[in-house]
């Protein structure tokens, strides 16, 4: 259960600093440092119980390249879901009051589908080739800087098509947007397209360069 409860706190704060930095009034151009900076600390504050996943897509990938235990797969996804739920109600809660309409979060992106699912699937294949290089391979096995180069992905990702796509690269991140009226719930289906299909896809580029490892 230790695992799974450091995977529901590490998505809940990426899925809650993200609304709270997002959803005017918000961070402006500094809520990617924000949501970059609070993934690295999250990851190393748990990436020593959980792998610091805090995102589905990436637990996909690291089950594929066989560094996440099949049984683990199905509890870590659900962990991550309910955070981002329980996030998106506490962003709700905060920036318009319990009481207030579910219509009050306006202004819903609905982003174009082929440039939206073009932008999360380069980030989010970037972020699971980052975590399966720094935080899987023998190669780099005991490092440091890990939690700095996974939040970086998503720091520059976040600055790189923000614009395009609104910039989840995470399942669970971006059933928070929609929970909480950033991006319509009819585009939810784009980002867990592009997110999953992006994670297997850097699951088989890391075996083809870097073999069982």
């Amino acid at each position: 259960m230790k695992k799974y409860l450091v995977e529901f706190i590490g998505t809940f704060f990426l899925v809650f600093t993200i609304g709270m930095t997002v959803i005017a009034p918000g961070a402006g151009a500094m809520a990617p440092l924000a949501i970059g900076s609070v993934l690295a600390v999250m990851i190393f504050a748990g990436g020593h119980v959980s792998g610091g996943h805090f995102n589905p897509a990436v637990t996909l990938g690291v089950w594929l390249r066989g560094k996440c235990d099949t049984g683990d797969v199905v509890p870590y996804m659900g962990a991550q879901t309910a955070a981002a739920l329980v996030a998106s109600f506490a962003v709700k809660a905060l920036k318009t009051g319990l009481v207030a309409k579910t219509a009050a979060m306006t202004g819903a992106m609905t982003p174009e589908i082929l440039p939206a699912l073009l932008a999360e699937f380069v980030f989010t294949f970037a972020l699971v080739w980052v975590v399966l290089n720094v935080a899987t391979a023998r190669g780099t096995s005991g490092n440091s800087f890990y939690g700095f180069a996974i939040g970086f992905t998503v720091l520059a990702g976040a600055y790189a098509v923000g614009g395009v796509s609104g910039g989840a690269f995470n399942p669970a991140v971006a059933l928070g947007l929609c929970t909480m009226g950033v991006v319509a719930w009819g585009s939810l289906w784009v980002y867990l397209v592009a997110c999953f299909a992006a994670a297997l896809a850097a699951a088989t580029a890391y075996r083809m360069v870097n073999g069982a490892d």
